[in-house]
């Protein structure tokens, strides 16, 4: 079973716990792709929702599958925010934010009922720290912030898109990748650092948000914990 089956089975998985009349929160990657893909069969099929997108590019997906989208700002709260991870720990601490989308996913997890967290089974890791850290930084002063961090002893790239130009995301901002150094890592110390430095806006890490991870391995199978 290949690893794009593998995201395509969770995700199906996870499509089948949303409920009539859900507020929905959808997320970004090439995971929740899937996840969106089903919810608009369903939706199709008679299912009744709400949803919200913590991405411009999940949110127009929705729409041209025709799942009604409302806005953000007119919820206190989510019933249930379904998303993918970069990395996911056993204590299901994760790295987020490959897709750009890392604060608004926050919040969207921070507001639900439950995080519902969709992986293959290469996300899953021992210790966090394989996969760069995105980091959302404001553009205004990003040269002495990213000077800053660097001090602090993280190091990483700019993300730029194929021609060169800065990656922006959906908030206007731009993402500093940091690379982690394993031996080191201790996420909550290098979250706290990190987000000490005037003009970082958040990281990519997510701890207490995970609720239920649905996972697909490559025999098939598919195992929710």
């Amino acid at each position: 079973m290949s690893i794009e089956a593998c995201k395509k089975a969770a995700a199906e998985k996870a499509a089948s716990f949303i409920q009539d009349g859900m507020v929905v929160g959808i997320g970004t990657g090439s995971t929740t792709f899937y996840f969106i893909q089903k919810l608009i069969e369903r939706c199709k099929s008679g299912l009744k929702i709400r949803a919200i997108a913590s991405s411009e590019r999940s949110r127009n997906q929705a729409l041209e599958g025709k799942i009604p989208i409302i806005d953000i700002n007119s919820l206190k709260s989510l019933d249930i925010y379904i998303d993918g991870a970069d990395e996911i720990d056993p204590q299901k601490r994760m790295i987020k934010g490959g897709g750009g989308a890392l604060v608004r996913e926050k919040i969207a997890a921070s507001m639900s009922g439950e995080m519902i967290v969709i992986v293959d089974e290469s996300k899953l890791v021992q210790k966090l720290g394989h996969r760069p850290l995105p980091v959302e930084i404001i553009p205004f002063g990003s040269t002495a912030t990213i000077h800053k961090l660097q001090l602090l002893g993280f190091k990483g790239t700019l993300r730029c898109n194929p021609n060169n130009s800065p990656y922006i995301t959906d908030n206007h901002n731009f993402i500093y990748d940091v690379q982690l150094n394993l031996d080191k890592t201790d996420p909550e110390m290098d979250h706290e650092q990190i987000t000490s430095v005037p003009g970082v806006v958040d990281t990519g890490f997510f701890f207490n948000l995970a609720g239920r991870v649905v996972i697909g391995f490559q025999d098939g199978s598919v195992f929710v914990q």
